[in-house]
């Protein structure tokens, strides 16, 4: 188990994010079109994960614009955002901000995702959603940078994710 706050109140998740130079977990997550995506669909890219509560929060929504913006200056990389919204919430969303150079993925249907990577919130306001955090995967499949945001209400570290793909 691991431990975040939410305006300074203690909340847990499943545990910790899996730790760099580990094979990241499969997943299958549904797209906005309701089909499905798994990692080995990005299999040769560099791959961001930005995971959050929910996109209809102000620092869920601004993280999804600024790695947007930061997106298209990447190279080789997708940047995946997760959420347990449903596809059309997130489809709307990125509709009416104009967001295009990232891919918004819900993991709705089973929540297999929040376990996997252990950002399933087990307590508190939030239980059920996902913990605010970013990992990066290499081409080859390898997490090479993780943070799991230790206050919720806090954006990530869009620097720290952003140069680790530049290290790989």
């Amino acid at each position: 188990m691991a431990t975040v706050t939410l305006k300074g109140n203690e909340i847990h998740t499943l545990g910790n994010l899996p730790e760099n130079g580990s094979q990241a977990p499969s997943f299958t997550l549904v797209k906005t079109d309701l089909s499905s995506a798994s990692l080995s669909d990005y299999k040769g890219k560099k791959v961001v994960l930005n995971i959050f509560p929910s996109i209809d929060t102000g620092t869920c929504a601004q993280s999804v614009r600024q790695f947007n913006q930061e997106a298209a200056e990447l190279k080789n990389t997708a940047i995946l955002c997760i959420s347990k919204d449903l596809p059309f919430a997130q489809a709307r969303f990125c509709g009416a901000e104009g967001i295009d150079k990232v891919e918004t993925l819900s993991d709705f249907r089973d929540g297999s995702f929040g376990k996997s990577y252990h950002v399933e919130f087990t307590d508190g306001p939030l239980q059920g959603l996902l913990s605010r955090s970013v990992v990066v995967v290499n081409e080859n499949g390898e997490v090479i940078y993780s943070e799991q945001v230790s206050e919720t209400a806090d954006e990530p570290n869009y620097k720290a994710a952003l140069e680790a793909l530049m290290d790989a």
